[in-house]
């Protein structure tokens, strides 16, 4: 098959990568790995873009867009499309997030078979302002019936969508091995840390994240160790300030950390704690379950379906309620170590990678 790809940052990731980048990096060079031809259009950004022709067997083609959150997803996406028509460098087209639904249209009307990843109900995400919750609502109706098929990683957004459209679509979760890091203590020393001595946070500094519940829960516990916070924000805001001014001398903002080293600083924590209020399934969590490392999560629904019982939760927005999941991990710790055995065998047999580039094959092939 001839599969062109967009709806991501960058291949591979680079600043400002999320969720999207992950599985592009996961799902993308296996499909070429089982024989088909892939195409993944990357963003190019005034000040920052992976420059690059080829990865792993995937060809990249790289445009510029602008740094306005949203509208550079937009604008990359309506380039990516016309190009594809254009050049006609694809058959099948795989887009990722439903708010670029709008260009399934013309890549249908020129006879292309497209597919959608849909991870979650994004008009609820508070970093969107009214006007952008408004159009994510309309783009909805596009997802939900003009590609060939919608793919989703939640099974809640799936049940949602299908309750609303009274549709079936498809459903496909992210994977979670990856390869264990092999350069672990010159991660550590590079960062100036400890194995086991901090607590650790993966993932772009929105709202959406609840870094507003995660640095006063840590410094109200009895913790003495380190909170480590990678990422930031990919188009810097006043909530990222905001979160910057919150922290003490314990709170270590190293920026963005990709690949091997982020895998070294996930495996040698104390404990991850992933505070969000609105997630699709975290690819990071089920990293996080697949290294064997103690977690502590928000109890949102999905969180709920991918840690069932191998995870401590906190209510959801509750900071005295993730502060006495600090505390119990700081004075539990054995329980920790015996809910992530668990958390890891559950990771590796229900969320597998190779599973999930042969199951996306399937549905492109007889959707």
């Amino acid at each position: 098959m001839r599969i062109a790809a967009f709806g991501f940052r960058s291949l591979p990731p680079e600043k400002g990568a999320a969720g999207a980048d992950k599985f592009a990096l996961e799902l993308f060079p296996r499909l070429v790995a089982r024989g088909h031809k892939v195409v993944a259009y990357n963003r190019r950004y005034h000040d920052s873009f992976v420059d690059v022709k080829e990865y792993k067997g995937v060809t990249i083609r790289t445009f510029k867009t602008i740094k306005k959150a949203g509208f550079d997803t937009l604008l990359h996406s309506c380039k990516c499309a016309f190009d594809i028509i254009i050049n006609n460098t694809a058959d099948i087209v795989h887009i990722q997030n439903g708010g670029n639904s709008i260009w399934a249209l013309p890549l249908r009307l020129f006879g292309k078979k497209v597919f959608i990843s849909q991870d979650g109900v994004d008009w609820k995400r508070d970093k969107w302002v009214w006007y952008a919750k408004l159009y994510l609502k309309f783009s909805s109706f596009i997802t939900a019936h003009f590609p060939n098929q919608v793919i989703f990683d939640n099974v809640i957004a799936k049940r949602l969508f299908e309750e609303k459209f009274k549709k079936q679509y498809t459903f496909i979760p992210f994977g979670s091995e990856v390869a264990y890091p092999q350069n672990s203590e010159a991660v550590l020393q590079k960062y100036g840390l400890l194995k086991g001595e901090y607590y650790l946070f993966v993932g772009r500094f929105i709202p959406d994240k609840g870094l507003h519940y995660l640095i006063p829960a840590f410094k109200k516990s009895v913790s003495n160790k380190k909170l480590i916070l990678i990422g930031g924000s990919p188009n810097p805001s006043d909530y990222e300030t905001k979160i910057l001014g919150m922290a003490d001398d314990r709170v270590i903002f190293p920026g963005f950390v990709y690949g091997d080293e982020v895998n070294a600083l996930m495996v040698n924590a104390y404990c991850y704690i992933q505070p969000s209020d609105v997630e699709g399934l975290s690819p990071v969590v089920l990293t996080v379950m697949g290294l064997n490392v103690p977690l502590i999560v928000s109890d949102i629904e999905e969180n709920q379906y991918a840690v069932r019982d191998t995870a401590k939760m906190f209510k959801k927005g509750n900071i005295e309620s993730l502060a006495e999941e600090i505390n119990y991990c700081e004075q539990n710790y054995p329980d920790m170590l015996r809910l992530a055995e668990k958390a890891q065998t559950r990771a590796l047999t229900q969320f597998n990678w190779e599973k999930v580039a042969d199951e996306h094959i399937e549905v492109f092939k007889n959707n």
